[in-house]
């Protein structure tokens, strides 16, 4: 099981922070390291930025916003980060929600399965150095009652392949992750609700004639380490509450169906209720800490690496963390004592 690290968004005076975290990781052999975007900083500025100032850690979008770029410009985008990091580049795609698609980019959330589906075709395709055709429900290339022409991408990256991710949440998309991707970004990832969505990317898997061997399984996974657990679980609760109450509508947020899905439907409703009508803390004291600790690691360092038995038995093979809570010597301790916590219990 190897070990990456999320660095999620950045441009709110933490970036010194996070350049730091990426070199300590970068030292310490971490995998990857991952940046991600919604309506702030973008993930590709920050990854080019990372790439010049590491030397072996590869670096992931976490995800690229499917309605923020053509697929032509993500596949520019991807040839040119791969190859500027001297081929470390992993892609991760999403759909985002239909609050950030429709409100940030004027693109509506229709149809998301086929939208991801043509989206990644057409990437692949272009990174294949093919000239790009292509003709499908949301995408035409070249248009057909234009000048327009079809086109070859010139620069090549380092590796042949490009890892495609996907980050997923409800079973359709977990399919196609299966069938598309190289590997699947995971939110919220408990190993003992893994079987049920890990059922859905083999599924996918089976389409195309392929197994779960080789597949990259990748939760972000909070981490707090200390003493007292319940302590611990503290900071992770308005990261919680956002998520399973705030990202998207009453109707649409995907994460609140995965949470309710889980076993936590009536706290889902109520985080949620709590959320929408401003009670922002009163929704964070709503999550329930048993939900945190099956989707964290936290508490005592011995505590923690019993728990890692279970991710690798779930099949989790790159364990990413996110380190939420102290200051930067605090994250910096974490990220050390992770690489020693999997070394020590005969994963790394």
């Amino acid at each position: 099981m190897r070990l990456g690290l999320n660095l999620g968004y950045w441009g709110f005076g933490n970036d010194a922070d996070n350049l730091a975290l990426a070199r300590e990781a970068d030292k310490l052999g971490y995998a990857v390291v991952w940046a991600a975007e919604a309506y702030g900083s973008d993930t590709a500025t920050v990854l080019s930025w990372i790439a010049a100032q590491t030397e072996q850690i590869d670096i992931g979008s976490a995800v690229f916003q499917i309605p923020a770029r053509t697929p032509a410009m993500t596949a520019m985008t991807a040839a040119t980060l791969d190859t500027l990091s001297g081929g470390r580049f992993r892609l991760g795609l999403g759909v985002s929600g239909p609050q950030v698609s429709e409100g940030w980019h004027g693109v509506r959330f229709a149809k998301p399965l086929t939208r991801t589906r043509e989206y990644v075709e057409i990437v692949k395709l272009a990174l294949s150095r093919q000239k790009v055709k292509y003709d499908g429900e949301f995408f035409t290339l070249p248009l057909p009652d234009g000048p327009g022409k079809a086109l070859t991408l010139t620069v090549h990256p380092v590796r042949e392949q490009i890892p495609f991710y996907l980050a997923a949440i409800g079973p359709k998309n977990l399919e196609l992750a299966g069938e598309l991707f190289d590997g699947w970004l995971a939110i919220f990832f408990s190993p003992e609700f893994s079987g049920e969505l890990k059922a859905s990317i083999g599924a996918g898997r089976a389409k195309v004639g392929k197994t779960l061997d080789g597949f990259d399984i990748v939760p972000t996974v909070p981490v707090v380490i200390g003493d007292d657990v319940a302590a611990c679980a503290d900071p992770l609760r308005a990261y919680s509450a956002l998520y399973i109450g705030g990202m998207g509508s009453r109707d649409k947020n995907f994460y609140n169906q995965l949470v309710s899905r889980m076993g936590y439907e009536t706290a889902a409703a109520e985080i949620q209720d709590l959320y929408l009508d401003r009670k922002q803390a009163e929704a964070m004291a709503a999550v329930p800490l048993d939900f945190i600790d099956k989707t964290s690691l936290i508490g005592p360092p011995e505590r923690i690496k019993e728990r890692l038995a279970a991710y690798d038995d779930a099949g989790v093979s790159t364990l990413t963390i996110a380190s939420y809570a102290g200051d930067l010597e605090t994250r910096l301790s974490t990220v050390r004592q992770m690489a020693e916590l999997v070394d020590q219990a005969g994963l790394a």
